[in-house]
């Protein structure tokens, strides 16, 4: 007679049953931030919308009846109008010319700034760190007359300028963005470098990288959501500025778009329903631009909040 030696298997666990799903109650504090929310955004948003229902109404009607009536007519009559009284090709292209080369400029040389100060053993980094920092402190208005008499001694060739002079040029207007931008792109990039893993770079070093190397091919695509954030607040700022091509561009075919506005404005009297179609279309570039890097720019924004 054999005796079965082998250990007896467990019974059968009955499956446990599903997690259940905790359902969350009212909260009035969570309705709360939601509302607030909600009327914040409102409240941004309010001159936009306003500015595009106006841009839709014939001036006879919102002046009899007002802005905030009903609309008896709608139409897109203001924005062909806008775009044709304006010569808005024109101005745009002159934008084009000042704010993509100054992005452009302005990224690559904070980024290799930020770059020397983070990731380089560099004496009084901090300092010169802060430095660019306190240049964005300054008021740009105090120093508009020392740089109208400079850019009116600084010659130039004549196929840079028309005037020879650094004076009624894009390049004055470029030169000035870049200055400007400068410091700010510096500290942003700087303090994201910092948080890259050291690591990475030495083993760089090791394997024979260079300073160049890198920057441009280690540091560069690891700082994108970053550069794209900076790019798109960049590209706004210099696409909207009005002051300096003002101060330093006298020629009216070198303006840019947001000179095109004052195209739109009377001697005697100004229709702001078509000034404000010509304001949406001046505005639609930069929206452009934001739902292109949406996902990018949002990232940079929410940088290091996910460490701890």
């Amino acid at each position: 007679m054999t005796v079965d030696t082998a250990p007896a298997r467990p019974a059968a666990q009955p499956a446990s049953p599903p997690p259940a799903v905790v359902r969350r109650g009212f909260r009035p504090g969570r309705l709360g931030v939601h509302a607030f929310l909600m009327a914040v955004s409102l409240a941004f948003l309010a001159p936009l919308l306003l500015a595009v229902y106006a841009s839709l109404r014939p001036y006879d009607e919102t002046s009899q009846y007002g802005y905030f009536s009903l609309p008896r007519h709608l139409s897109f009559d203001y924005y062909r109008q806008a775009f044709a009284d304006s010569g808005m090709t024109k101005y745009f292209v002159n934008t084009m010319i000042i704010a993509v080369p100054g992005v452009l400029l302005t990224l690559f040389l904070a980024s290799f700034v930020a770059f020397a100060l983070a990731r380089l053993k560099m004496r009084g980094g901090i300092v010169l760190l802060m430095l660019f920092t306190a240049g964005n402190l300054l008021p740009q208005q105090v120093i508009v007359t020392p740089l109208y008499v400079a850019f009116n001694r600084i010659p130039l060739p004549y196929w840079m300028s028309d005037s020879m002079t650094m004076y009624d040029s894009y390049w004055a207007v470029v030169v000035v963005q870049i200055g400007f931008q400068l410091g700010f792109c510096v500290f942003v990039l700087a303090n994201f470098m910092r948080t890259l893993p050291q690591e990475i770079l030495e083993a760089a070093v090791v394997d024979g990288a260079g300073v160049w190397t890198q920057y441009w091919r280690i540091t560069l695509p690891l700082c994108r959501p970053a550069l794209a954030a900076l790019g798109t607040l960049q590209f706004t700022w210099m696409y909207n500025d009005f002051l300096w091509a003002l101060v330093f561009v006298s020629d009216g075919d070198k303006l840019p778009i947001t000179s095109a506005l004052n195209n739109l404005r009377g001697q005697f009297f100004t229709d702001y329903n078509l000034l404000a179609a010509g304001s949406i279309l001046v505005a639609l570039p930069t929206i452009l631009v934001f739902l292109l890097l949406q996902r990018h720019f949002i990232a940079g924004l929410t940088l290091g909040s996910t460490k701890g």
